[in-house]
């Protein structure tokens, strides 16, 4: 269980932070960045989810809860001694990835072909599922950015990976099962 009595504790006020094992490093460190888009993703669902109804809102519940694991995951350096640890530290695992795989071809069974790219917008929702879309493509650079540095968690990568396509996904949905999406028209402005 998470205890906070104190929110700040001026720790951070020389430009570094803690790691989930004590670590300090500075505030532009590679896996803060990394787990600190993860932060801002989960945020930007949070906005989503105010125009989100019924499944698509527990889905985006879901996830949410999934990038607060992953985050996690990704503060915790040393993958090595994961099994020496007091407490075993969280990571993600690969049945988050499988249960966004399952509902992604849930969603695209029920969409045309695409037939051309198309252009962020449409409904509310399908907008600010592409913001998170494309927040979820920068943790994933980011993460990917990390592991040429360090050892992390294989399904940390592949799960933002998989999320990208799962917002692409939902936001077509959200566009009236596809049929509202904001298509592309190459040189349309020439």
């Amino acid at each position: 269980m998470v205890v906070l009595n104190k929110i700040y504790t001026k720790t951070g006020d020389k430009g570094t932070t803690a790691l989930g094992n004590g670590t300090r490093v500075v505030k532009h460190d590679s896996r803060v960045e990394a787990y600190g888009t993860v932060d801002e993703l989960n945020c930007f669902v949070g906005v989503a989810r105010l125009e989100a109804e019924g499944e698509t809102d527990l889905a985006l519940s879901r996830i949410q809860n999934d990038l607060f694991d992953l985050g996690a995951d990704l503060c915790r350096p040393d993958m090595a001694s994961d099994a020496e640890a007091e407490y075993p530290p969280l990571r993600l695992a690969p049945a988050q990835v499988d249960r966004l795989e399952a509902e992604i071809d849930v969603m695209n069974a029920q969409l045309e072909p695409l037939r051309s790219f198309i252009l962020p917008g449409g409904a509310p929702l399908a907008a600010h599922l592409h913001v998170c879309r494309t927040v979820s493509r920068r943790a994933e650079r980011l993460s990917v950015l990390l592991a040429s540095e360090t050892e992390i968690n294989p399904a940390a990568v592949t799960y933002l990976n998989r999320l990208s396509d799962w917002f692409f996904v939902a936001a077509r949905m959200s566009n009236n099962g596809g049929k509202n999406d904001v298509l592309w028209v190459p040189g349309a402005n020439r």
